[in-house]
């Protein structure tokens, strides 16, 4: 008798996954999924708003946020063993042009994620990011789904094998200081950098600290070895500030015209850099 309900429970798994949605998620993600639960709710905007019988929400942030962090690990170890004559700063800038939002969301049109999402009827997506931002909740899903190794497996596959030759995208740079600066000229706003810092250790390793503002709010704070790769790391920032909350940026717009109202009749401000006083460990100032 448990034998014939073995059999019986087996063929019901199989018929189920001859259906919708397990063969959907299969041909996505290449196995078959064991909790549709997790694969579905990957899928599911929080304009949704889903409500479980507690009444939380139920939506793909986390899975996301979980997902996000997966990716980044699996990265890591990829970069990791394949420039091993690099340092760290190398590879932490390829990682980001590896996870970075564009190539995300490309690769997650790529793989036909957006007609998988969940939104309310009618309903219009508000920049391409909600691609990028599900492809990791389907990661974050596999995770908790199958394990780390899996999900390994489907980053090196689905993700990676995506992405041009690493050795060429070493070579790729990618300038988001200039990026924010036509950005800003385009939509008339004031791009400013400014200088914070500048520190000297024990070695003679000079460490340059840089904010930059947007119409006079700070949109990040960057940190490098010399002070256009603090300018870098900080436009890096506030790019991605402005391009993933779109009410940040419908701000800063409107901001921009509430200070040129303010300031007519008043002469210009053109971009500038505050210069610190550099410190050396002998306390000579630079």
């Amino acid at each position: 008798m448990i034998f014939f309900r073995h059999i019986t429970e087996k063929v019901r798994l199989l018929t189920n996954h001859r259906k919708e949605p397990y063969l959907l998620f299969n041909q996505l993600i290449g196995f078959w999924p064991n909790q549709i639960d997790l694969y579905q709710m990957a899928f599911l905007h929080k304009s949704m708003d889903v409500k479980n019988r507690d009444g939380q929400s139920i939506n793909n942030e986390r899975l996301e946020f979980l997902g996000d962090a997966i990716i980044s690990a699996v990265v890591s170890d990829i970069v990791f063993h394949h420039f091993i004559q690099e340092e760290e700063g190398f590879l932490t800038n390829i990682r980001s042009k590896i996870v970075k939002r564009e190539t995300l969301n490309s690769i997650a049109i790529h793989l036909g994620i957006p007609s998988l999402i969940k939104l309310p009827a009618g309903s219009q997506v508000h920049g391409n990011n909600v691609f990028g931002n599900a492809l990791e909740a389907l990661v974050g899903a596999i995770y908790l789904d199958q394990g780390f190794e899996r999900s390994k497996q489907f980053v090196q596959h689905r993700i990676i094998n995506q992405i041009t030759n690493m050795d060429t995208l070493a070579k790729k740079e990618v300038n988001f200081k200039s990026r924010l600066i036509e950005w800003g000229q385009s939509h008339h706003v004031m791009i400013n950098f400014e200088l914070m810092d500048v520190h000297q250790n024990s070695q003679n390793e000079m460490t340059f600290q840089t904010k930059v503002m947007v119409n006079q709010h700070i949109c990040g704070i960057g940190t490098g070895h010399s002070k256009k790769e603090s300018q870098q790391k900080a436009s890096e920032i506030a790019w991605q500030k402005i391009n993933e909350d779109t009410d940040f940026q419908t701000y800063i717009l409107n901001q921009k015209d509430i200070d040129t109202k303010e300031t007519e009749g008043l002469e210009p401000i053109s971009t500038f850099e505050m210069e610190p006083e550099i410190k050396t460990k002998e306390g000579i100032n630079v």
